[in-house]
């Protein structure tokens, strides 16, 4: 956990160091992408609710359409489930990201898709003895709206872990619904 703190710690800085940057132009083609999001468990028998924060590169390929990587770290609350003391546990994604932008500002709309690194204590509950799974396939789709500076959006995350960590009664979940909100930090424009 303490990696995880130092890690996102040092993002946070570098983030904050590139802010005095100013694209050369009005039309912004590569940008860090810095922010955070909230969210409710759904559906979801091992977790309440999930807060976490994004870190994204992002190259504009085409005026509509962006291409980059995305990565962070999302905390999920543990919840009691008949009789299970669930423990907390964190996902760290490690994803390409896919954006569609119709219009300069307004709606837009994509995806993140890869790995996510499940993180936490080794079992699911403190009660039980089934280990939580390490990780599995992680999507992030989400819808919005955007400006040269700022993104608001909708999403939907989630990890597919198989029947790891699952047990009597209770299916080990990793997926949330919640909001979003970025900041575009330029480091490039097109000439």
């Amino acid at each position: 956990m303490k990696t995880i703190k130092k890690t996102l710690l040092t993002l946070g800085m570098f983030a904050l160091s590139l802010t005095g940057m100013q694209a050369q132009d009005k039309e912004m083609t590569n940008m860090f992408k810095v922010g955070g999001n909230v969210g409710i468990a759904a559906p979801s028998t091992n977790a309440s609710a999930n807060v976490g924060v994004d870190f994204a590169y992002q190259h504009i390929v085409t005026p509509g359409f962006g291409l980059g990587i995305a990565t962070g770290y999302n905390h999920f609350f543990g919840k009691e489930n008949k009789g299970y003391e669930n423990n907390d546990f964190g996902v760290v994604p490690l994803a390409a990201m896919v954006r569609i932008y119709p219009q300069q500002t307004g709606f837009y709309f994509g995806t993140d898709i890869g790995y996510g690194f499940i993180t936490g204590d080794d079992r699911v509950a403190s009660n039980a003895l089934t280990e939580r799974p390490d990780g599995g396939l992680y999507i992030k789709p989400e819808i919005g709206w955007h400006n040269k500076h700022w993104n608001f959006a909708l999403q939907y995350k989630k990890v597919f872990t198989g029947s790891n960590g699952n047990m009597v009664g209770q299916d080990y979940n990793v997926s949330s619904i919640g909001v979003g909100i970025s900041y575009n930090l330029p480091l490039g424009a097109s000439k």
